[in-house]
């Protein structure tokens, strides 16, 4: 059994998937590499994918070095630009993620592809789903880093609750020039005692749909945010809303960054 290669087919082939799959590596890690780089990077890649096919080697183990680590090492250094260690395995493992999705929609996509035109627009049209699909996996990290388990200590007692910091919450206490974190009305109403009642007082403040307002603040005895460690706030100044949750239930309070020396 053999099988008939034309080569100029699989230099076109590879240099396209390599084109996008720095392309799409470039967008995740920001890096600052031209589309130039990119193309010589491509180049690169496909000249050296053909000539190790012409290469009479039988190891599957060399054949692996060649084309999994010597190549792709390669092809990132010429086409991204990367110069330091750390950045580089970031963009080794960003190239194999990305090449694993972008097969994988290529897979799903290819019985739709009967003519070799076609091909060239699936392999497009999987390049902007994995892009898509980064976006929503980075924008999880991103909502990931800003959750954080709260406990709120007031006249002995306690509460533990989940928190949003959210970067849009700048409420300060015009008095005092604390910061202001915001707890849902029905969490509030559960562990507020008469000695937190007596310090309610009101603060102006101006949100999306409320250009003037005021919002009813109480001093708390401490609160613990815990972020892989225990970080403590004496005396934290609290907003009553009267939302009893914010984003569908998922929290019950929002965070002020300034609360944790900002964002």
């Amino acid at each position: 059994m053999y099988y008939e290669v034309y080569i100029d087919v699989l230099f076109l082939i590879n240099f396209m998937m390599d084109y996008l799959l720095l392309l799409i590596v470039r967008r995740v890690l920001k890096c600052t590499a031209t589309h130039g780089n990119i193309c010589v990077g491509s180049i690169f890649g496909a000249a050296a994918v053909c000539i190790c096919m012409l290469l009479p080697v039988r190891s599957t183990l060399i054949r692996f070095l060649l084309f999994h680590l010597s190549v792709n090492a390669a092809m990132i250094w010429i086409g991204l630009k990367i110069r330091t260690l750390r950045e580089f395995l970031k963009a080794f493992a960003a190239l194999y993620a990305s090449a694993f999705l972008l097969g994988g929609v290529f897979t799903w996509l290819q019985p739709y592809v009967r003519a070799g035109s076609l091909f060239f627009g699936a392999a497009v049209g999987s390049y902007y789903l994995v892009i898509g699909i980064w976006k929503f996996l980075l924008y999880l990290q991103r909502m990931n880093k800003y959750q954080y388990t709260v406990t709120v200590y007031t006249s002995g007692e306690s509460c533990t609750i989940h928190a949003l910091l959210d970067t849009g919450n700048s409420l300060c206490d015009p008095v005092t020039g604390k910061p202001v974190c915001i707890l849902g009305k029905r969490q509030a109403g559960e562990i507020l005692k008469e000695k937190e009642l007596q310090t309610l007082r009101y603060i102006p403040y101006c949100s999306v749909g409320t250009e003037k307002g005021v919002l009813p603040v109480i001093r708390a005895e401490k609160m613990c945010i815990h972020t892989g460690q225990e970080c403590w706030v004496e005396k934290p100044l609290i907003g009553i809303c009267e939302e009893d949750s914010f984003t569908n239930g998922e929290y019950q309070m929002i965070l002020n960054p300034a609360i944790l020396g900002g964002v």
